[in-house]
């Protein structure tokens, strides 16, 4: 085999050879993203320990009566459940994360779409925990604030009331909705980015 022949036998596998070259880079661009959608379902793992703890210090705080007080333990009770199930959720799919190499398309793939579900979950918790401080909220004013809640109810038309409805909602939803993107989203759109390039090598 002379020069000319092992020049063009080499020419001819470079090809391969980078694409698979390129191909474990965007892999491991995919790891950074990972990593951080990991080290931040961590940190909110303990500030939402945290935050339950607290709530339930609240009642003693703030020196509530006895009809309240059942009131806002319903509430907690509810809101702990809730959260639970969220935890225990996202606790197998952070535990499943490591269990399995993040070294193939497949393997980053399943990482997308598992936490694209647990992005959902995240914003259908915080929408029940809003709506639930909502509700505990009215009640206390119903039953702590009543004689001046119905002065200021009296007042006000039924159509500035529900307004005020829908804009409560849509600040709510706004808000669950941009904290989602900020916190996981962005790094969540960088992996679908590198899954996208690897589909069309």
């Amino acid at each position: 085999m002379n020069f000319d022949d092992l020049k063009n036998e080499w020419n001819a596998e470079t090809p391969e050879g980078s694409h698979i070259s390129t191909d474990m880079l965007k892999i491991k661009q995919a790891h950074t993203p990972i990593d951080k959608i990991r080290a931040k379902m961590k940190h909110e793992f303990f500030y939402q320990l945290f935050f339950l703890a607290f709530m339930a210090f609240i009642p003693y705080l703030a020196s509530f009566s006895t009809a309240i007080n059942q009131a806002y333990l319903i509430t907690y009770a509810i809101t702990c459940g809730f959260t639970a199930y969220y935890f225990f959720k996202f606790y197998m799919f952070y535990k499943n994360s490591y269990d399995m190499s993040m070294d193939t398309r497949k393997n980053i793939l399943w990482f997308y779409y598992e936490m694209k579900l647990n992005i959902e979950l995240y914003k259908a918790l915080t929408y029940i925990v809003a709506f639930l401080a909502v509700g505990f909220m009215s009640a206390y004013l119903f039953i702590e604030k009543a004689s001046v809640f119905a002065k200021v109810l009296t007042k006000l038309s039924p159509v500035y009331i529900l307004l005020n409805c829908f804009i409560t909602i849509l600040i709510i939803g706004a808000i669950t909705e941009l904290w989602a993107w900020f916190y996981y989203g962005k790094y969540l759109k960088q992996v679908k980015k590198v899954v996208d390039e690897l589909d069309n090598e």
